[in-house]
């Protein structure tokens, strides 16, 4: 089962933050600006070390340690926006915005908040001696260890504790991919995927900042903000390795693709698009001429629709979320592929697409799909879910 998750943030500043921007909520002495400052300008040297891939100016900064982790990753960008200095005694924990981009496949940079810890040296210069995810950010790939690098023509695939045989397959998986998407699609995407593999579940749960029995059998995750702006954010595929290696070679590739096409529809993808049309959109082109079979890709679904369970209403939202319900997940999705494969089988793979780009375009929910149907199918929502329905019967039934 592939997933996928939307992350939007919140507007809320803590009152603490608008009374004392440079100095936290905690005890300890107060910084002087000087002092902030000073930090900045040592946070600013070593970000330069890091893009000019320099370990010796790097290491006067502070300590090395992440710089082996980090080296294998091509960045165009790497910087940090100190917004607190904790002073306790001659040191200082600092609370830092870092905002960095990999080259060539990032439009906009990641954004991740980082505690660090600075010290002074004999001659009263700041060092840092270590830096680390904030306490509700997740961890960056490098935060797990040393970082191995694969390119290939339409991907970059990023593995800690994975051989470089590994991930070249991962790289081969995405190459195919890819292209798959934008044959549907369309190419008004960056046409190019950043695979993020760590050694076990419980990294890829650090990468998400989230406990590991949240996804416990998926095989991987998108993330990034949703789109709309025209402006498409950086995207990461997470990849499993547990669940990813049960799979046959036809399930990683349907994955992969699946994965994929969150990737290419990101900027289309807004608050206004249910979950039933993304997921079941990227289960559509992820299952295209793969062979398989309605009830070979939506077993569960069959089970209930063969014993008299029609769904009486399209998947909702609530009903993809990552729960101890596995049969109720699998479907949700199921329910979402076919009501797509419908759209696509009835009125063309074309206006499935237009539909897509349409509910998308909203503002907001309500009304999105309602009006997507009648502009672009010539139908309403009532209508779309009795066929959906007569279609789930027609094509599992027996």
């Amino acid at each position: 089962m592939a997933g996928r998750r939307r992350v939007w943030r919140s507007g809320a500043v803590g009152l603490c933050l608008l009374l004392l921007p440079l100095t936290g909520c905690g005890g300890g002495q107060p910084p002087t600006a000087t002092a902030v400052n000073e930090v900045q300008q040592v946070l600013d040297q070593r970000s330069a070390a890091v893009l000019g891939h320099d370990e010796t100016a790097y290491g006067r900064t502070g300590t090395r340690s992440s710089y082996a982790d980090l080296r294998a990753v091509p960045l165009a960008e790497w910087r940090y926006r100190v917004t607190a200095v904790h002073r306790d005694g001659a040191g200082a924990t600092v609370d830092a915005q870092l905002r960095y981009r990999i080259r060539g496949y990032d439009k906009a940079p990641v954004t991740t908040d980082r505690t660090l810890a600075l010290d002074r040296t004999a001659d009263g210069q700041w060092y840092v001696t270590y830096d680390k995810p904030a306490k509700k950010a997740g961890q960056q790939l490098w935060d797990q260890g040393e970082v191995t690098a694969v390119r290939s023509a339409h991907s970059l695939v990023l593995g800690v504790g994975q051989s470089e045989e590994t991930l070249r397959g991962y790289a081969r998986l995405a190459d195919t991919a890819v292209p798959a998407v934008s044959a549907v699609w369309g190419t008004d995407w960056t046409r190019r995927v950043v695979l993020l593999v760590p050694k076990s579940l419980n990294g890829m749960a650090g990468l998400l900042g989230a406990p590991a029995s949240n996804y416990q059998g998926i095989a991987a995750v998108t993330t990034g903000e949703a789109g709309g702006s025209g402006t498409t954010p950086a995207d990461r595929v997470i990849l499993n390795p547990e669940a990813y290696a049960v799979l046959g070679q036809v399930g990683r590739q349907v994955v992969l693709t699946h994965e994929t096409t969150h990737v290419a529809t990101r900027a289309h993808t807004t608050p206004a698009t249910p979950l039933w049309l993304s997921e079941g959109y990227a289960d559509w082109i992820g299952y295209l001429h793969t062979g398989r079979t309605p009830t070979e890709a939506a077993p569960e679904l069959a089970r209930a629709v063969q014993g008299g369970e029609v769904p009486a209403d399209l998947p909702a939202d609530k009903d993809f979320g990552f729960t101890d319900d596995p049969t109720k997940l699998a479907q949700a999705y199921e329910g979402g592929w076919l009501a797509c494969r419908m759209i696509a089988a009835h009125w063309g793979e074309e206006r499935l697409g237009a539909f897509y780009r349409a509910v998308g375009a909203h503002k907001e929910r309500a009304g999105a799909v309602e009006d997507a149907l009648r502009k672009e199918l010539g139908t309403t929502l009532t209508d779309f879910t009795e066929r959906w329905r007569e279609y789930l019967t027609d094509q599992l039934g027996g």
